[in-house]
Formats: structure tokens, sequence, C-alpha cells
């Protein structure tokens, strides 16, 4: 399953930084940015992780992890439907809205659909 990639702008954005020091970043190697076709430059979900200092080691015990972007986040009464696009699978769960806005999920964010017996848990 191929990584999600932000745009530079989208990954300035995501690093509370303007354009202009990610692209600094990128020339004194701070960060590890890639070119797409049109030879703009392209950042890993995994690097702004790493640069936010987001990752977290695996606090749950479970085996079904599928990583993938938000595609959409619907809030009603104490309830969220959070829908990720998980690789080839879309995951629809529901959770507690005070949930979802500790995560902080909005759609094109990066998240993790942890399998755990019967339930579905979401974890960023």
């Amino acid at each position: 399953m191929p990584t999600p990639t932000y745009t530079a702008g989208e990954a300035a954005r995501r690093l509370g930084i303007s354009l202009d020091t990610l692209r600094r970043w990128d020339r004194q190697g701070r960060i590890r940015t890639r070119r797409d076709r049109a030879n703009r430059r392209i950042v890993s979900a995994r690097e702004v992780e790493r640069l936010r200092g987001t990752t977290h080691p695996q606090e749950l015990s479970a085996r079904n992890r599928f990583p993938g972007v938000v595609h959409d986040v619907k809030v009603e009464g104490l309830l969220a439907q959070v829908e990720l696009e998980a690789g080839p699978f879309r995951i629809v769960s529901v959770i507690t809205r005070e949930a979802a806005e500790e995560l902080h999920l909005a759609p094109g964010d990066s998240a993790t659909a942890v399998v755990k017996a019967t339930s579905i848990m979401v974890e960023r």
C-alpha cells in the first residue's frame, strides 16, 4: 500500500512552517522529499509525522491495524462516524464525539483503524 503524500504547501501547513522554511529544510537535508512527474516537491505523511513527533509506539494490543487517510467525519449528537480509506479498503467506524474531537480528525488526515475482536477503534 503506498504511503499517503502531501504537496509541499500541505506539508508546510501540517508542520506549522512556511513553504520557504520547508524548501530550506529540504536543501539542508532536514526533511526528506521527493519529486513528482511535474518536478514538484512531495512529502510522505510518515515524514510529516516524524517531524511533528506524532508517531506513537503501538500502545494497544492488536494485530490488525489499517493505516489510512480520513475520508469523512460526520458528527451528530454524542457520536461521530469516521470513514477511512486504507489502501483498497473503506473502513467506517462509529466512535464518540469526544474521541473524534480529541483525535482532531479531519478529511485528509492520517489515521489508523485498529481491529480488536469485534470492535474497530481509531487511533492517530
